[in-house]
C-alpha cells in the first residue's frame, strides 16, 4: 500500500498505546524500511495525550523511539500534535494543519487505530461528545477515568474521510469487545461510530469469542 501514492505522497495517522509498538519496530527494520520511499511519507497521529513530547505517555515519543528515529523520514513530514499546549489550542492548531494538508473531501491514505477494552478508539471514549461531532476534524476531550485525561483526538468526521482505516487489536482482554463489534450486538461502542472502509488485524486471543471468521 505504501507505494500506491494517490497524490504523490502517502499520508498515515498512527495510533498510540502499547499495541502498535511491535508493528512500528518491524517497519523500522532495514529490510522493510528500504522498501519504503520515506521522502514521500507524511506521518500524523490519531490522538495524543496532553503531555510534552518527551513524556513517557506521549504517543509521539513511542512512535519516535520505535520507528521514526530509525528511518530517513524528513523532519518536515512529521506532523505531531502539540500535546504540551492548552488542549483547545492544540486541537485547533492540528485541525488547521490537517485542513491545510488535505483541503477537500479526502483526508488520510491510511488511519491506523487500535481498540481498548471499553471499545474506545483513538481517544474516542464511550459517551464522548466527539462521537456526535459533525463538523470538526479534531477535538480536545476529557476522560477522567484514564491516564492523562486530557486528550486531543481525530473525530469520526476526519477518520471516515480516509481512504482506509485499519484496526489492530490483540489480546484476550479485548475478545468480548471484538465479538460485539464484528458479530453485532454492541450498544453503540465508540469504534462502531466509524463508517467506511475498515479492516481488522486481530490475533487469535482477540478473536477467541467470534462466532464467524473474518
Amino acid at each position: 500500500m505504501l507505494r500506491r501514492w494517490a497524490r504523490g505522497r502517502f499520508t498515515v495517522a498512527l495510533s498510540g498505546g502499547s499495541t502498535p509498538r511491535r508493528l512500528y519496530e518491524l517497519l523500522a527494520t532495514p529490510a522493510t524500511a528500504a522498501r519504503i520511499e520515506w521522502s514521500r511519507v507524511h506521518v500524523f497521529w490519531g490522538d495524543e495525550r496532553c503531555v510534552p513530547p518527551a513524556h513517557s505517555a506521549s504517543n509521539y515519543r513511542m512512535a519516535h523511539e520505535a520507528l521514526l528515529s530509525h528511518v530517513p523520514l524528513p523532519a518536515e513530514n512529521v506532523h505531531r500534535i502539540a500535546g504540551e499546549d492548552p488542549p483547545e489550542a492544540a486541537a485547533a492548531a492540528y485541525e488547521a494543519t490537517l485542513r491545510a494538508m488535505f483541503g477537500g473531501e479526502r483526508t488520510f491514505d491510511l488511519v491506523h487505530l487500535g481498540m481498548g477494552e471499553d471499545g474506545h478508539t483513538a481517544s474516542l471514549f464511550p459517551g464522548s461528545p466527539a462521537l456526535a461531532e459533525e463538523r470538526r476534524w479534531v477535538m480536545a476531550v476529557h476522560a477522567a477515568h484514564v491516564e492523562s485525561p486530557w486528550r486531543i483526538t481525530l473525530t469520526p468526521v476526519a477518520i471516515e474521510r480516509a481512504a482506509q482505516v485499519t484496526m489492530l487489536v490483540t489480546g484476550g482482554a479485548k475478545a468480548a469487545r471484538v465479538a460485539e463489534v464484528i458479530d453485532g450486538g454492541g450498544q453503540g461502542l465508540p469504534v462502531q461510530h466509524l463508517r467506511g472502509a475498515v479492516s481488522w488485524m486481530i490475533d487469535a486471543a482477540a478473536a477467541a469469542q467470534l462466532r464467524r471468521s473474518v
